[in-house]
């Protein structure tokens, strides 16, 4: 019970007929019994509607944790109702009323290793519905048209002893903590590291750590966020390259015989992708494109680059899980992966049954980068 409070507070299809279906589209609300205690609720909303595959898709809101997760797999046999939300490892089942307006259920977690939370749901109203609170304002952003570089950059080799790493802008600063030059590399161009030819063999052993102050105040999007690191790479690493073809077995992530089970966003359209992780091997993203969840499978969730040929050109609201295809211990003697990992579909089971989306393996002419030059900078 615990770990399921802590994990709801943390998130910071339809099979049957179709009037069913179109019964469901709309707001739910219920208190979640999370304890013996009088009072001792959580008040949740599911907004339930209709996906761009047909299919039924929603979000929930934990209100009294401001959380919140995608629900990307509701179905409805009969008159039994499952909510699946991925990105919490949840999952909730009911029974729908006669009268269509309300859900007997309980929710639990997806591996069942918990005790089932009881949670009775009724149809909301414009006067009846719950206020859910709202986000924090976005943080100001660059000029679109602004073209940014660093005013000031430090870079230095990593300390052996830091085993976290990552990219972040905070205020006026940019860091980049224990990433290699491959790293800055695949972010900077969208590459996966296949692409990536002629390069030295330092390029994925040495670390580095950057501090810079962007030229230009705000914060950037993903394309200006790029154009940091190449000038980066340029300035300090002296990287010189050019691009070629080259065939190259890939992914090509299309749409499922089903139709994708993807909620169109509410987002500004031409804002940043919110792509976030909420636990292991967990995807939770808002605003993203087919092409950012390229990018976001290429950059470690599989090996080898992933081209989108989904057709799908808006952006979503979205959430997966799957199980690790390397065991969490590297290779050698690995222990047994825990049983919440273990119960899960790899990768490619799980797009296709979460996303509605599919990897289809290939091989095809991909674009690469040839390194022509590249130097370890000095330390300053």
């Amino acid at each position: 019970m615990k770990r399921f409070t802590l994990a709801i507070a943390a998130v910071a299809v339809l099979q049957g007929g179709t009037l069913f279906a179109q019964n469901l589209a709309g707001t739910w609300q219920g208190l979640m019994l999370v304890s013996e205690k009088p009072g001792d609720t959580l008040r949740v909303v599911f907004k339930i509607s209709t996906s761009v595959g047909g299919t039924l898709t929603g979000q929930m809101y934990s209100l009294d944790h401001g959380g919140q997760a995608p629900a990307p797999d509701i179905t409805l046999k009969g008159s039994t109702v499952k909510i699946v939300m991925p990105s919490v490892g949840a999952t909730y089942t009911g029974s729908l009323g006669g009268d269509g307006n309300s859900i007997t259920g309980k929710w639990g977690s997806s591996s069942g290793g918990s005790t089932p939370l009881i949670l009775n749901l009724t149809r909301a109203t414009a006067e009846t519905a719950w206020k859910i609170p709202e986000p924090p304002p976005p943080p100001r952003m660059m000029p679109a048209d602004a073209d940014p570089g660093f005013e000031v950059a430090t870079v230095k080799r990593t300390n052996p002893n830091q085993r976290s790493g990552g990219i972040r802008i905070q205020g006026h600063q940019f860091s980049a903590t224990n990433l290699s030059v491959s790293n800055l590399l695949v972010m900077a161009y969208g590459l996966h590291p296949t692409q990536l030819v002629g390069a030295p063999d330092w390029i994925d052993k040495d670390r580095y750590d950057v501090l810079g102050k962007p030229d230009v105040e705000g914060q950037p999007n993903q394309r200006q966020m790029q154009a940091l690191i190449q000038k980066l790479l340029a300035d300090r690493f002296s990287l010189k390259f050019h691009r070629e073809k080259k065939e190259l077995s890939v992914y090509l992530l299309v749409a499922g015989k089903t139709g994708a089970k993807l909620t169109p966003a509410e987002g500004d359209p031409t804002g940043n992708p919110g792509i976030y992780s909420t636990g292991p091997f967990t995807l939770f993203t808002k605003n993203a494109t087919m092409a950012d969840l390229a990018g976001f499978l290429q950059g470690g969730a599989v090996d080898r680059p992933v081209l989108d040929r989904t057709g799908l050109t808006g952006r979503y609201d979205f959430g997966m899980v799957w199980r690790p295809e390397v065991p969490l211990g590297g290779t050698g003697n690995n222990p047994p992966l825990p049983a919440d990992l273990e119960s899960r579909e790899d990768i490619y089971t799980a797009i296709q049954q979460e996303l509605g989306l599919k990897l289809e393996g290939a091989k095809t002419a991909t674009e690469v980068i040839v390194i022509d030059h590249l130097e370890k900078p000095s330390d300053n």
